[in-house]
């Protein structure tokens, strides 16, 4: 495994100083939803940014047994999930409102988080990687046409939910649009026309303009 940082606030540390926990996955992977609630929270953090061909490797696989990333390591405690462990990090570390003191808006964060991987996720990811990972000749414009067509009901749904607010639960921004906005935000590289949902539009633009946001971007 190469690619070891050891960031807060995002700046690299220097010298002595105790890091409890380690990120593993690659910045362009989903490992970038745990980069940036740590970012967000100014956790200080180790990146460990294993490259894929080492996942089924002995070492990784005592980490996450499943072979894939992120995968997070809080002393002892081993998480695997990307919403797992940012839902983890939030209860852990979120500073007031970041998730929310009630049961009621905790279950809202929850739903919000797997809906967004449930609803959302799939048709994205299939159009993101067809038309940057795939080779022309193995392009597959059926399922991309598929896709593109399953994501109306969805941002309907959201624009429905964000209409008169700033972000999901109201007036703050939760761990709730930190997860749902790291999967919306994969509609940026395919230039999804969000003309038809402004207000989904306005807060993922509102989201994505968050430091921390640009910070885990920018992590090696």
């Amino acid at each position: 495994m190469t690619g070891r940082t050891i960031v807060c606030a995002g700046q690299d540390l220097r010298g002595d100083f105790t890091v409890t926990i380690k990120i593993y996955g690659p910045a362009a992977s989903r490992a970038a939803r745990a980069l940036w609630i740590v970012h967000e929270l100014s956790i200080p953090f180790e990146h460990v940014a294993v490259e894929m061909k080492d996942l089924k490797s002995a070492d990784y696989l005592k980490v996450n047994p499943n072979g894939k990333v992120p995968a997070l390591v809080d002393g002892d405690f081993k998480l695997f999930e990307s919403m797992a462990i940012n839902l983890y990090l939030a209860a852990k570390h979120g500073k007031a409102g970041f998730l929310p003191a009630s049961l009621e808006d905790q279950a809202l964060c929850h739903q919000w988080s797997f809906w967004g991987m449930t609803e959302v996720e799939k048709p994205l990811l299939t159009v993101l990687i067809d038309m940057f990972m795939t080779a022309p000749d193995k392009r597959k414009p059926e399922a991309v046409a598929e896709a593109l067509a399953a994501l109306p009901k969805p941002f309907g749904v959201l624009n429905g939910a964000l209409q008169g607010r700033e972000y999901l639960l109201g007036t703050s921004f939760t761990v709730a649009d930190l997860n749902l906005a790291s999967i919306c935000s994969w509609a940026k590289p395919i230039k999804y026309d969000f003309a038809p949902f402004p207000d989904v539009s306005a807060w993922l633009d509102r989201c994505l303009a968050r430091p921390a946001y640009k910070a885990a971007r920018s992590t090696k």
